[in-house]
């Protein structure tokens, strides 16, 4: 799996891409490494874990949230990877599986970590009602955790807007329609951002605009 994955990475860094996340199967293969790592491979499977797997329902995420919570449960371990990090981990995939996990940890000696994985995590859902019955039950935790959404440290927590932001405009002179953005002979290649930018105004319409007659 190291050896094909590395082998893409040229590939695409060939043509001035980066890699491709990680899908299912990469994923689960990775999972097995994570369990028994190669000696001196530990830091890089551990990269490819935090950074190369879509958050959220993604089926990568699935096989990802689900290694990481039986990590946080006791029921899987890692030379590369204690309790306390999955959930840290955990706590940046955004949303989806990762949820209902760290509910659960905040009834478990992980509850402060789990809280603070959750507090930076508002695609919950309906979980919230669960969140919502264990703070009425008396979880300290849990309670913690409403204070933290109420008073949005999710969003007052991030660094600062800069004053001063520098950015390069692309002016295009005439007529520009999306198929010129996105043309439709490449849209193949839609789910791969990068490589479908390429086309971008590659053959870009040349009529011009003209007034109504009307």
């Amino acid at each position: 799996m190291l050896k094909a994955y590395r082998d893409h990475v040229a590939e695409r860094a060939a043509l001035g891409l980066p890699p491709l996340p990680l899908d299912p199967e990469q994923t689960a293969s990775l999972v097995d490494l994570l369990k028994n790592p190669p000696a001196g491979e530990e830091d890089f499977l551990l990269d490819l874990l935090e950074n190369r797997i879509p958050p959220g329902v993604d089926q990568a995420a699935y096989v990802k949230a689900a290694f990481l919570s039986d990590i946080a449960r006791g029921q899987a371990s890692s030379p590369a990877i204690c309790q306390q990090h999955a959930v840290e981990v955990l706590g940046t995939m955004l949303g989806g599986y990762n949820v209902a996990t760290l509910i659960e940890l905040l009834d478990g000696p992980l509850a402060p970590d789990a809280v603070q994985a959750l507090s930076h995590t508002t695609l919950v859902f309906d979980a919230f009602h669960d969140v919502v019955e264990k703070m009425q039950a008396g979880n300290v935790h849990a309670r913690q955790l409403m204070q933290s959404w109420a008073d949005a440290e999710w969003f007052t927590g991030r660094p600062a807007l800069p004053e001063k932001i520098e950015a390069v405009v692309f002016k295009v002179s005439g007529e520009t329609n999306t198929d010129d953005l996105s043309p439709a002979q490449e849209a193949w290649s839609r789910p791969d951002i990068p490589l479908h930018a390429k086309a971008m105004l590659v053959a870009r319409s040349r009529t011009a605009w003209r007034p109504s007659k009307s």
